[in-house]
């Protein structure tokens, strides 16, 4: 039977570090068409900022989605998904945190920890919707962390402390995951240090936590598996049929005498994990895309460019054809079908040396 599956989309890009407030940066419409010249078929597309999209009007409107799908076509791309990075990491926020990240919340919730969550939880079932009626299948977010400040068990962990964490993760996410589920859209999970779901054996004790919630899933950057020094290919291995996204990441990890994995508090360029523009770092693309057609994985390939030593505009340029080449076209039938034989059960058996069958 010939292979239908079509294979990774591409190239696209995700908005959020090229966003500003300078044209042609500062609008839907001319970081649209910026994006097409770059050579990007798609937008994954943040929804924190009202000058590219009302969430809420979104979520209402379908007239409106239309224009928006219209306005981006029009622009030479289509958005791919759309992300509420900033509003998902506030759906759990350990109070350590509080003021920090009271910059990713509307002034008016600030120093309101209830209240940011709430609002943080609604934005989510906003993107839900919103994502069903602009015909979207898939969305990008964080966890959030109640734990992460006691990632490393010193002193140590309370007794079921990271259970009690886990719990309360789930308790804030099932009603998200069920807006999603209704919506028929994946809620895919940025799999990310500084989020509770940060590797596979964290993400397992979620997903144990929500019941194996169908849509549930991971966002798979190999760029931040690498900095903690996991095996990113083996993580395809392992996670592949929850995996529903891909951000397009390099980095590089050079260890020394002086410091590893948590980077002694410097700077990015300093630190031995640093990320890096596509074809900069360590990464091996070749065998991500490799692993993830085999798998049938037949979302987009998602540039997010994060580099600490090439400008932006040059990194979004190399990263559109970078992607290009990397994409495979699924092999549509065996390569040995040449010299394929005649097959019946009477042969086989025959074959083997074995009796007719009676």
């Amino acid at each position: 039977m010939p292979n239908t599956h079509q294979g990774i989309r591409g190239p696209a890009i995700f908005l959020a570090q090229f966003i500003g407030d300078e044209a042609p940066f500062d609008s839907l419409d001319g970081i649209a068409r910026w994006a097409a010249e770059q050579g990007y078929q798609a937008i994954q597309l943040p929804t924190a900022d009202s000058r590219f999209i009302d969430l809420h009007k979104a979520a209402e409107s379908q007239s409106y989605c239309d224009e928006l799908n219209a306005r981006c076509e029009k622009a030479g791309v289509v958005i791919s998904e759309l992300s509420t990075h900033l509003q998902g990491q506030l759906v759990a926020v350990h109070p350590a945190c509080d003021d920090l990240f009271d910059d990713f919340a509307p002034v008016e919730l600030h120093g309101k920890p209830q209240e940011r969550t709430e609002w943080a939880i609604e934005q989510l079932k906003l993107a839900a919707k919103a994502s069903q009626r602009l015909g979207l299948t898939a969305h990008a977010t964080f966890s959030g962390a109640l734990l992460w400040p006691f990632v490393y068990p010193w002193p140590q962990r309370p007794e079921g402390l990271v259970e009690e964490g886990f719990n309360e993760l789930a308790r804030r996410w099932r009603p998200i995951l069920d807006a999603f589920d209704e919506a028929g859209v994946d809620l895919c999970f940025e799999i990310h240090p500084g989020e509770d779901l940060h590797d596979g054996a964290s993400f397992e004790r979620f997903l144990a936590a929500v019941d194996n919630h169908p849509r549930a899933k991971i966002l798979y950057d190999p760029s931040h598996l690498l900095l903690q020094q996991l095996d990113y290919l083996e993580f395809i291995d392992r996670y592949h049929e929850r995996i529903g996204m891909f951000h397009v990441k390099d980095a590089e990890f050079n260890p020394n005498g002086r410091s590893g994995v948590y980077g002694g508090y410097q700077g990015w360029v300093e630190r031995p994990g640093r990320f890096r523009s596509l074809g900069d770092g360590q990464i091996d693309f070749s065998g991500i895309f490799s692993r993830l057609t085999q798998y049938g994985f037949d979302g987009w390939a998602v540039l997010e460019w994060e580099c600490c030593i090439k400008d932006a505009a040059q990194g979004a340029a190399e990263g559109a054809p970078f992607i290009e080449a990397h994409l495979i076209q699924p092999a549509g039938r065996a390569f040995d079908d040449f010299a394929g034989v005649t097959a019946s059960p009477s042969r086989n058996r025959q074959i083997l040396g074995l009796p007719s069958h009676r």
